[in-house]
């Protein structure tokens, strides 16, 4: 089940399961080895990399042999790339290679992998002779395996490798990425050859088809969690209700052994009778609870579709800081109380966000609630303009661009920022529509603002023929331009 979660993208529910199966490995070192690699899989996805590495260790330590240790081996080495500790990821991968077992030897699959990590390590490292030596080697084998779905990392590295250097070539390994990646249905390997198609001057093209499939797949992973939860409830409950269905037979079957008269033989049929009568109130009482768990499961799901994996992780910290510090203390306990008043604003929020957006008559307001939710005790949200705009005049595609657009903006605000004061205004000409967004937290070097969140913001906004250009230097804040035409 763990599997399948993490297939669909459900990294944090994927660790709730993982938990659940902990106490039925007894020990079995083949399960542990493969729930501790789990963990880290999922650690690694939502970019807890020190965690991750923690839990690819401890799948090692429980591994019987230098195979089933390769694994694990080589998730690290990955896990070390992201983190631009290439030293230690080459190390570890030649290690593998180098490995020398008489009985077993790492199949040509496992093999092919390590080597395409081994070159692209190489390639970020900065030494790109060797980097395509080794990528080369590892792309070849797994055409020559047949490993077509290996093929795609193998064609992303590429493209990786090419991007600065050959402009075309590196456009060519990402659209074969693509296509191969569409054939096996792997979106976010999909996702990420649009990407690199994107940066390489190909948005007009490929921008929108980023985020639709980007759109899609988020609704798509928030149903099945939706589903996923429920079949696991159901399953419970049959479970328990079975269980209580054979307690119950067995004391009837009791009670008719134990009968030695007529008369007991009456009583006993009374009492099945009464018996008979409770099950049904309670099969009756029972249908009225499903439905109205149901109802209540149609509204919840209606109002807030998904909640935010990241407000999870805050509760996680939450809860651990109520683990490791004295509530006794006041600072301690108004820290607390202060998470989660941050964290119940949050939801607020999240429910708003994930509501189907209003275009309509409604949408200044629903705009303005929703960037007030961001206000709080640490942090000044100021709101100017939004009303002087003949919001009747926009487009319905621009109106739903410009609320997800500024959604990201404030929840990157509140990530990044720690900005007292968020300044949001509006205005617009005849053909034109501006927001100028500014808030004066920490800022950072232009050079090293994080991409992903931004970079859904440029999508966007492109694929509406519109501009947007960022601004910010460490300490003095962060600026937002946004053009758009009416």
């Amino acid at each position: 089940m763990a599997n399948i979660q993490q297939i669909n993208g459900d990294y944090y529910g994927s660790k709730e399961t993982l938990t659940e199966a902990l106490p039925y490995s007894n020990n079995d070192k083949n399960y542990t080895v493969a729930i501790n690699n789990f963990f880290g899989i999922a650690y690694k996805e939502l970019f807890l990399y020190n965690d991750a590495i923690f839990y690819y260790n401890q799948a090692i330590i429980s591994s019987k042999d230098s195979i089933s240790k390769q694994s694990p081996l080589n998730n690290i080495a990955v896990v070390y790339i992201k983190q631009k500790k290439y030293d230690k990821a080459i190390k570890i991968l030649e290690s593998i290679l180098e490995e020398k077992n008489p009985d077993k030897n790492i199949s040509l699959k496992s093999k092919s992998r390590v080597i395409d990590n081994l070159g692209f390590a190489f390639f970020k490292k900065g030494i790109p002779d060797k980097g395509f030596q080794f990528l080369d080697e590892g792309l070849k084998l797994r055409i020559q395996i047949n490993d077509n779905y290996g093929a795609i990392g193998s064609y992303l590295h590429f493209a990786e490798f090419y991007s600065k250097i050959n402009i075309l070539k590196s456009n060519e390994y990402a659209k074969k990425a693509y296509e191969t990646a569409t054939k096996f249905n792997s979106v976010d390997e999909r996702l990420k050859a649009l990407s690199i198609l994107i940066s390489n001057g190909l948005g007009t093209n490929y921008a929108q088809k980023y985020i639709s499939i980007n759109d899609s797949i988020i609704s798509i992973r928030n149903n099945f969690k939706n589903k996923f939860a429920k079949i696991k409830y159901d399953s419970k409950k049959e479970k328990d209700e079975n269980q209580k269905l054979r307690l119950e037979k067995a004391e009837n079957l009791v009670a008719l052994k134990d009968a030695e008269n007529q008369r007991n033989i009456f009583i006993a049929s009374f009492v099945a009778f009464i018996f008979l009568l409770v099950y049904l109130k309670k099969q009756y009482d029972n249908r009225n609870r499903i439905k109205n768990i149901k109802t209540a499961y149609d509204t919840e799901t209606r109002i807030a579709k998904d909640i935010h994996d990241g407000l999870a992780n805050d509760v996680f910290h939450a809860i651990t800081y109520t683990q490791t510090q004295p509530l006794t203390n006041e600072n301690n306990k108004e820290n607390l109380l202060q998470k989660l008043d941050s964290i119940y604003s949050r939801v607020r929020g999240i429910s708003r966000e994930n509501n189907d957006i209003d275009t309509g008559s409604g949408f200044s307001k629903n705009l303005k609630e929703m960037l007030s939710t961001y206000n709080s005790s640490q942090t000044n949200v100021i709101i100017n303009g939004v009303e002087k705009i003949n919001w009747d005049s926009v487009e319905e595609l621009k109106k739903i661009a410009i609320q997800r657009v500024l959604h990201e903006l404030m929840v990157n605000m509140k990530k990044h920022s720690e900005a007292p004061v968020v300044s949001i205004k509006f205005n617009n000409n005849s053909n034109s529509l501006f927001i100028d967004y500014s808030d004066n937290g920490k800022g950072c070097e232009k050079s090293k603002i994080i991409k992903n969140g931004l970079q859904n913001m440029e999508i966007r906004i492109r694929a509406i023929k519109g501009t947007i250009t960022f601004e910010t230097e460490p300490d003095k804040g962060f600026k937002v331009k946004i053009t758009m035409p009416k």
